[in-house]
């Protein structure tokens, strides 16, 4: 834990502008301080196919550190994420009283509601925090992992704790105007556009359970997530017919490491098929931030460019020791034939 990446030569510099060129509005001069232009697409949205890269990613697959964007300004726990050519979206929690657990479960709930706020930060890319929407009301101000579909940012919020309840928010990102959908009785974790039916996607705490609805809230279907590695914090919709989803396990260690109490956290990528809910491919992120997180801890994003996958992570929280960075990384896989 708490490895740093290493510096890197003139290849990934080459390989740094090379991803620049990609993605205007990523190169250093501010954006203007509006929310943005639409309609606007998603880094999943990309020329490259994202799936077939995906599907042929396994643990042995390179991954080069590219570049970081400090946030200076309070980020307190990031949840979801965002990309767009000039834009970045992060969710975050900001945890005002934290949940207790009861000693016998109250009203079918094994914690308090604790109290906080939800926030949704529009950010350029060069990290200048553009616009801080509050989300939420109540007891209800843990947004999870997010997902764009034209001008349509899509954002569930819920309580802070398993078996509860949560609202689905539509934000139009030209205005920042946020309209309720519907509402679930259930917490949802993340939340996903499906483009090949016009539903949306999503998973209940730990990502035990996904949902299907209508965008008004209508119920499709239900099923088990078919992986068992890792918890889900953040997907997206990958044409055609796919999810990506990265998470995080937190295990227990030994007695010489620390014990039970220092856990260890294993991080990783799923791409799911969303018509056959199985898996298509899954494989370990093991690489760290700043203040010693697995990258795939919380919010990320990912894009096909070419012959390689680019990923954006915020895996740290604003309090920790760097404050929260957002990561970008590369990996080549191999051609297609």
């Amino acid at each position: 834990m708490g490895r740093r990446s290493r510096l890197f030569g003139r290849g990934a510099a080459a390989a740094v502008l090379a991803v620049l060129a990609l993605l205007p509005g990523a190169g250093g001069a501010a954006a203007a301080p509006s929310p943005g232009p639409g309609p606007a697409s998603s880094a999943g949205d990309s020329g490259g196919d994202l799936a077939s890269d995906l599907a042929a990613v396994d643990r042995s697959t390179a991954w080069t550190q590219l570049s970081t964007v400090k946030l200076n300004f309070p980020t307190y726990h990031p949840e979801g994420l965002v990309v767009t050519a000039d834009r970045f979206y992060l969710s975050s929690t900001q945890i005002i009283e934290p949940t207790q657990t009861y000693p016998a479960p109250v009203d079918g709930f094994d914690r308090t509601p604790g109290k906080g706020v939800g926030h949704l930060f529009v950010i350029d890319r060069t990290g200048k925090l553009l616009k801080d929407v509050v989300l939420g009301h109540g007891d209800v101000y843990h947004p999870g992992g997010i997902d764009l579909h034209g001008n349509d940012l899509w954002v569930p919020v819920a309580q802070y704790r398993p078996g509860s309840t949560a609202e689905i928010d539509r934000v139009d990102i030209r205005t920042l105007e946020v309209t309720r959908a519907f509402t679930v009785d259930d917490h949802i974790g993340g939340i996903v556009y499906d483009a090949s039916t016009g539903h949306l996607v999503g998973n209940n705490w730990g990502s035990r359970t996904f949902y299907e609805w209508t965008p008004s809230g209508k119920p499709v279907t239900t099923w088990k997530n078919p992986e068992n590695l890792v918890d889900f914090q953040d997907c997206q919709y990958v044409p055609k017919g796919k999810m990506a989803c990265g998470g995080i396990t937190n295990l227990p260690q030994t007695p010489t490491a620390g014990g039970a109490k220092a856990t260890y956290e294993l991080g990783g990528i799923a791409l799911l098929d969303l018509r056959t809910h199985a898996v298509v491919n899954e494989f370990p992120f093991q690489q760290w931030s700043a203040a010693g997180h697995v990258m795939t801890r919380n919010p990320l994003k990912l894009s096909a460019d070419g012959d390689g996958i680019t990923m954006w992570a915020a895996p740290d929280n604003g309090e920790e020791s760097a404050g929260t960075q957002i990561y970008t990384w590369q990996a080549k896989v191999p051609k297609r034939s």
